[in-house]
């Protein structure tokens, strides 16, 4: 069985956009991995640690026969090959690939947390996500993509910077 899930995208370090690309071409190399849709790039005030450079993002949703927590291994793989180093938390990064949510399939472990628990509080992980996924029901909120960005203020900031 092929699972659908959404993987969240972001790069400040370097030329942000091209990293979110690269990052997006291993994901379609990825063999068990089907990139089934991909959201514009938007370009985002940084969240938590503001004093450093806006953020690009993107949100692409997959097919798979991974299961989640081999999804988050290849998705970390992934990282580590684009040079990722784990520094500080909300810090400035090359790349940065989050598992936002897998089916409506719930889990809080030590190394694996879905839905992801911010994803509902990020501009910059629902206006991507609701160019393909805004129906989609979040399974802890119980509420849509379209809702839940709704909800939320206009700042910080999150522009389209591509289609």
């Amino acid at each position: 069985m092929r699972y659908k899930a959404f993987i969240g995208i972001g790069s400040n370090i370097g030329v942000p956009a091209e990293n979110c690309e690269k990052a997006i071409r291993l994901l379609k190399a990825t063999t068990e991995i089907d990139v089934v849709a991909q959201s514009c790039l938007y370009e985002s005030e940084p969240v938590g640690k503001t004093d450093q450079s806006w953020f690009v993002n993107a949100v692409v949703a997959i097919r798979t026969s991974l299961t989640p927590e081999a999804l988050l291994d290849a998705v970390l793989a992934i990282e580590k090959d684009l040079g990722r180093e784990r520094r500080e938390k909300w810090g400035p990064r090359i790349i940065d690939l989050d598992l936002l949510a897998y089916e409506n399939y719930v889990t809080s472990s030590t190394d694996l947390k879905l839905p992801h628990p911010e994803m509902t509080k990020r501009r910059f992980v629902l206006l991507p996500l609701s160019e393909f996924a805004g129906e989609f029901l979040h399974p802890v909120e119980n509420k849509t993509i379209h809702d839940l960005l709704q909800e939320l203020p206009e700042n910080p900031q999150v522009k389209k910077i591509s289609r």
